[in-house]
C-alpha cells in the first residue's frame, strides 16, 4: 500500500473520530434543554395547583364579605322595622330580612362546595409538590450526568483536534485538499479500498484499468464515479474483476 493511502487512511480515522464527537457535541444542548422542560412542565402544573387554591380561597373571603353585608342589612332592616309605624313599611321590611336570611343560606351552601374545592386544590398542591421535586432532582442528577459527557466530549475534541493537525500535516498540500473536498461533499468515507473490482464508496463497478492503476500503487487513482479515493491491499477481494 502507498504511503501517502495509509497517512490518508489514519487521517480519515481521525476525521470520523471527530465527527462523531462534534455531532454527539450537538446533541448536548437539545437533550439538556428537553430535560428541562420536563421540569418547566412539571413546575408548571404545581404553579398551576397553587393559582388554583389561591382563587378558591379568594372566592371564599369574598363569600364571607357578602354574609357580613347581609347581616349588616339584617340589622338594619330590624333597626328601621323598630322605628316605623307604618304596618306596610313594617312588612316589605320583613319580606327583606327574609331575602337578606335566604341569601345567606344559599352563600353558605356555596361556601360548603367551596371547602370541598379547596380541600380537593390543597391535595394537589401536595401531588404536584412531590412530583415537581422529583422531577427536578431526577433532571438535575441527569444534566449533571449530561455535563459531565460535554466536558468529557470536549477534552476529546480538543485532544482530536491537536493530533489532526499533525496528521494532516503530514499529507502533502495538493492531496489534503482534494483529500478534505471529498470529506466536505461525501461524508466520512473519502479513501475507500475495492472489492469485487467495486469501489467501496458507491459499490459502482470499476473499470479494469482503474483497478489495474490502483494496484499499481504508483499514483492515488480516484472512482471514476464517485471521485473518492481508491486503494487496494491484498486481502481484498478482486474475483470478477480484471
Amino acid at each position: 500500500m502507498q504511503e501517502i493511502i495509509e497517512k490518508l487512511l489514519i487521517l480519515q480515522d481521525r476525521d470520523r473520530k471527530l465527527l462523531r464527537v462534534t455531532q454527539e457535541l450537538a446533541h448536548i444542548n437539545p437533550e439538556r434543554e428537553s430535560l428541562r422542560s420536563k421540569a418547566a412542565s412539571t413546575q408548571g402544573s404545581l404553579d398551576a395547583a397553587k393559582t388554583r387554591v389561591k382563587q378558591v380561597e379568594s372566592e371564599r373571603k369574598r363569600l364571607e364579605l357578602d354574609v357580613e353585608a347581609k347581616k349588616t342589612q339584617i340589622s338594619r332592616y330590624a333597626n328601621q322595622q323598630l322605628e316605623t309605624r307604618k304596618n306596610e313599611e313594617y312588612k316589605a321590611l320583613a319580606h327583606e330580612i327574609e331575602m337578606a336570611k335566604a341569601g345567606i343560606v344559599k352563600i353558605e351552601d356555596e361556601e360548603l362546595v367551596l371547602m370541598e374545592q379547596a380541600e380537593a386544590a390543597q391535595k394537589q398542591v401536595a401531588r404536584a409538590t412531590a412530583e415537581a421535586a422529583a422531577a427536578k432532582k431526577l433532571v438535575d442528577d441527569q444534566i449533571g450526568v449530561i455535563n459531565d459527557r460535554e466536558a468529557n466530549l470536549k477534552k476529546e475534541l480538543a485532544e482530536l483536534s491537536v493530533g489532526r493537525e499533525q496528521l494532516a500535516a503530514g499529507v502533502d498540500e495538493s492531496t489534503r485538499n482534494r483529500y478534505e473536498r471529498i470529506f466536505k461533499s461525501k461524508g466520512e468515507n473519502v479513501v475507500v479500498g475495492i472489492e469485487h473490482s467495486s469501489c467501496g464508496g458507491c459499490h459502482m463497478r470499476l473499470p479494469a484499468q482503474i483497478v489495474t492503476s490502483c494496484r499499481g500503487e504508483a499514483e492515488i487513482v480516484t472512482c471514476s464515479n464517485c471521485g473518492r479515493i481508491l486503494y487496494f491491499s491484498r486481502d481484498m477481494d478482486l474475483k470478477g474483476g480484471d
